[in-house]
């Protein structure tokens, strides 16, 4: 399962090299305020690609994203003053008398005002790190489409609830941000063959039983431990990563949100003890995979198999 994967979010790069249209009535509806409505979860990328932009509705997509962000930032100012306040009144009944509570009150709170702090410094800083463009499940990320023959760029959640299935599906099958091949017929097939995207990546991670990524069994009484390994491809550079996505409508609201097809893994990802793998699909495959044609499935899994060839490089995840 791919839990996790390093996006290409520089919208002027994804329209010049592939031709792409962006949505700005998506990226605007995604990042509307409504009554009550929760802040979208999306990476730094995503949201500071639209910086400097020139149009009236770029800009205005600006200005929601800066409302949003606003309105964390007095959250966070004000879980810091509480948790602050918490810290100091358990600090102060320790030095009276010790107690377990106060000592669990001190290191909760000290955490959760690291945590605000760290967060504040993230929506206040103006580069990009690296991990500015990760995704997990649950988190928007850009993906390429196909609307009347013109790619399109769209946001959309990793993690696809397909227009059959209720929101409670989200918790009770969680794994749904990952599209195996040998499902695609089956739990997928409103999806197989009729709404295919493509997600641009530049490393992916992987949670690997450490044992088997050093090619070991497990020692008696060793319990089994993950390690988190980054791939990169070797040399560096994007790869086209097929999806299925899927567009939700009910009581909740609308929602956009996409897979990425697993199949079985390549020779580097097999070494390093892990049985799946997203699946590249070559640039020249790109069109065809975008507009597929639900009477010739064959045709799909034969871009699935063409893959991008690809050396993959891995270490373990800072």
């Amino acid at each position: 399962m791919c839990y996790s994967a390093q996006i290409r979010a520089d919208y002027t790069k994804l329209v010049r090299e592939f031709g792409a249209a962006i949505s700005l009535d998506e990226f605007a509806q995604l990042y509307a305020h409504d009554a009550g409505k929760q802040r979208p979860k999306t990476p730094k990328a995503m949201d500071d690609g639209f910086a400097g932009a020139r149009t009236a509705q770029g800009q205005d997509i600006v200005a929601k994203i800066q409302q949003w962000h606003a309105e964390e930032m007095q959250a966070l100012d004000e879980e810091i003053r509480l948790q602050s306040a918490r810290r100091k009144q358990a600090e102060e009944s320790l030095a009276h008398r010790p107690t377990q509570k106060a000592r669990n009150d001190i290191r909760i709170a000290g955490n959760r005002v690291d945590r605000a702090q760290a967060r504040l410094a993230d929506l206040h800083r103006t580069g990009l790190l690296p991990r500015d463009s990760r995704i997990f499940p649950g988190v928007y990320a850009p993906v390429i489409v196909s609307e009347h023959g013109q790619r399109v760029i769209k946001p959309m959640r990793y993690q696809c609830r397909l227009p059959d299935k209720p929101a409670r599906n989200d918790a009770l099958y969680s794994g749904t941000y990952n599209a195996r091949r040998d499902s695609l017929e089956a739990y997928w097939k409103n999806a197989f063959g009729h709404h295919h995207g493509v997600v641009v990546v530049q490393s992916f991670y992987e949670h690997v039983p450490r044992h088997a990524l050093e090619q070991r069994s497990l020692a008696p009484g060793e319990n089994p431990r993950n390690v988190v390994l980054e791939f990169r491809p070797q040399p560096p550079r994007d790869l086209l990563i097929a999806c299925l996505w899927s567009e939700w409508e009910g009581p909740e609201g609308r929602l956009l949100s996409f897979a990425a097809i697993t199949d079985d893994p390549p020779r580097d990802v097999a070494a390093a003890g892990h049985d799946r793998c997203i699946v590249p699909i070559r640039r020249e495959n790109l069109d065809a995979w975008l507009n597929p044609d639900p009477q010739d499935l064959a045709a799909l899994y034969r871009i699935l198999d063409d893959r991008e060839p690809v050396e993959l490089d891995y270490a373990e995840a800072a």
